[in-house]
């Protein structure tokens, strides 16, 4: 187009209408717009989702198979308790051999096991360790029906080789607490001879020294109520004189396992789970 017709045609054309400035007022045909509101500050758990990034996605039953987990662990398995299981099986296969064996067998193989002195005068060691085989009474004894619960609880708070070196503390303690007076008692002549030679096996010795520590780490109500339970019926045995050896040696393990307290309390392991 020619420049002068261009200045024409601007010339020639209506005057556009005027739009307001900011002094002046709105048009009416747009209604006025609210302003942008400010952004909200970010809340701290907020700002925590951001930094850690979204939650990963679990698969369905996860929380079902962790919490199965965590119960599987706190129930005895030989994982978590090697020792305390360990021993229950031999002290079960010894107990039903003794029950189902040949009755000349097992005779022999208690009498070789006794902790008597003069199994103890000539060898100490396998009469010690082989008298911890059996269960006086067998599977159906009171010491049997407790053997693994006290022995698991114990474990699961101070490791297995811990609590074997209570057990067998307990045991050797108690053994020779019972078994030396006997020999001064036969050399002074207050005693037979035959008093040398007699059955004395089982894990009753270990088992109340077992007992004894774990007491020392429960709670103060729980410790003083299981000791006096034990104390009651120990009490009874000496009252009743059945078994004086016994009578007199479980106390005395019980003895051991209470002076063990600071050391199981040093030691204490954090359960897991």
């Amino acid at each position: 187009m020619h420049p002068l017709e261009t200045r024409q045609s601007a010339a020639s054309s209506p005057p556009l209408p005027a739009v307001a400035t900011a002094s002046g007022p709105a048009l009416d045909a747009i209604p006025p717009q609210r302003p942008w509101p400010e952004p909200a500050e970010p809340s701290p758990s907020d700002a925590a989702a951001a930094a850690t990034g979204p939650e990963p996605l679990r698969a369905p039953g996860a929380g079902t198979r962790g919490g199965l987990a965590r119960t599987l662990r706190l129930l005895p398995s030989p994982a978590t308790i090697p020792f305390a299981v360990g021993y229950a099986v031999l002290l079960l296969a010894t107990s039903l051999y003794s029950e189902y064996g040949d009755p000349r067998t097992v005779s022999a193989l208690l009498r070789g096991s006794s902790t008597d002195v003069a199994h103890l005068s000539t060898a100490p060691v396998l009469a010690i360790f082989a008298s911890a085989l059996w269960i006086a009474g067998g599977i159906a004894s009171p010491y049997a029906m407790v053997f693994l619960f006290v022995l698991a609880a114990l474990e699961r708070r101070i490791g297995g080789w811990r609590t074997a070196g209570v057990f067998l503390l307990g045991h050797v303690v108690a053994t020779l607490a019972t078994e030396l007076p006997v020999a001064v008692s036969v050399l002074a002549g207050h005693l037979p001879a035959s008093s040398l030679h007699r059955l004395d096996y089982g894990i009753s010795f270990g088992l109340m020294a077992t007992v004894g520590a774990l007491a020392g780490l429960l709670a103060p109500l729980l410790r003083w109520a299981a000791l006096a339970v034990v104390g009651a019926l120990l009490l009874q045995d000496l009252l009743e004189m059945a078994e004086p050896l016994a009578a007199w040696g479980h106390p005395v393990a019980l003895l051991v396992g209470i002076a063990c307290w600071p050391a199981v309390r040093r030691v204490r392991l954090t359960p897991s789970g």
